[in-house]
């Protein structure tokens, strides 16, 4: 294929390329990706916080838009991609992005010399996208499983006291690599510690409410504490999640993420049981009556 220099664009930059692939240098909107430090072609909508702006120019890029050419034989190599796509040898330069028009200057961010940039396809980009997506996916705001406690917030040594949860399947929108990531995160099992050194699951089992005359009952979530106290309930909801990238096939997240809720204080009261000849009818001054002194 035959290399081919202009002089400038609309905007005085100096565009290089090849024929018939699109291959174009400043012809993208670039910022630098805060996670790898590399710079990507900027999102559609895209809000950049870097002070900075950055641009591409070929290595071998003299004034007025020529390519120096003792420089061509000794410029960096850039094999062709794996469909065949070549790329082009680039020095990346940085200046102050309020400024139209900059003087620019080389960037040493990649460590200086030139870059390989290639015509950037989403595809290309998959197998960096899955090396980052289960970091991205455990720091996503996930709206942890609620507990709720029955009875609640005090409940009796030695009978159970019923927990369930309550976790609702969440979808996140974000980007990765300038490309639109969809996520999907579905509640899968859940595990309770119950605050006294014992713990439960996980589980699929979330559990569920019981009426109040049933209170005390064994369900498969309930707990019979065997202290007096007061203890933290925490229950840890794990999500299985999915992505998908540019609106494409829905793909698994290798791990499930883990996300606790706050933890709940439930205290363990002792009942005592005693044998009494009268009722408060009878005997209005008796111990636990109305009109007793205690």
């Amino acid at each position: 294929m035959t290399l081919y220099t202009s002089a400038a664009h609309a905007h005085g930059t100096p565009i290089v390329g090849f024929e018939d692939t699109g291959i174009d240098v400043n012809a993208t909107n670039w910022w630098r990706d805060e996670e790898t430090g590399e710079i990507v072609p900027a999102p559609l909508g895209h809000v950049n916080s870097d002070p900075n702006q950055y641009n591409a120019f070929p290595q071998c890029q003299v004034d007025d838009g020529n390519l120096a050419i003792d420089c061509l034989a000794k410029q960096r190599v850039c094999p062709p991609r794996a469909d065949g796509k070549p790329g082009v040898p680039v020095i990346w330069k940085v200046a102050p992005r309020s400024v139209e028009n900059p003087t620019w200057t080389d960037w040493t961010g990649n460590g200086g010399g030139p870059t390989c940039l290639y015509d950037r396809n989403p595809e290309d980009l998959l197998p960096r996208i899955a090396a980052r997506i289960q970091k991205e996916f455990d720091r996503l705001p996930v709206i942890p499983g609620t507990l709720t406690a029955q009875p609640s917030p005090h409940t009796l040594r030695g009978a159970e006291t019923n927990f369930y949860a309550k976790a609702t399947e969440q979808l996140f929108d974000i980007t990765i690599l300038a490309q639109k990531i969809h996520i999907i995160a579905k509640p899968v099992q859940y595990r309770w510690n119950y605050g006294d050194g014992t713990s439960l699951g996980p589980t699929t089992t979330m559990g569920g409410p019981l009426p109040q005359d049933r209170w005390g009952e064994k369900t498969r979530t309930s707990h019979a504490y065997a202290v007096i106290g007061d203890f933290n309930v925490v229950l840890t909801t794990y999500f299985q999640g999915t992505y998908s990238v540019n609106g494409g096939p829905a793909l698994p997240i290798p791990n499930q993420g883990l996300f606790s809720s706050p933890a709940q204080t439930v205290s363990v009261w002792r009942s005592v049981t005693r044998n009494y000849a009268d009722d408060c009818l009878t005997n209005p001054r008796g111990e636990g009556c109305p009109g007793s002194a205690g």
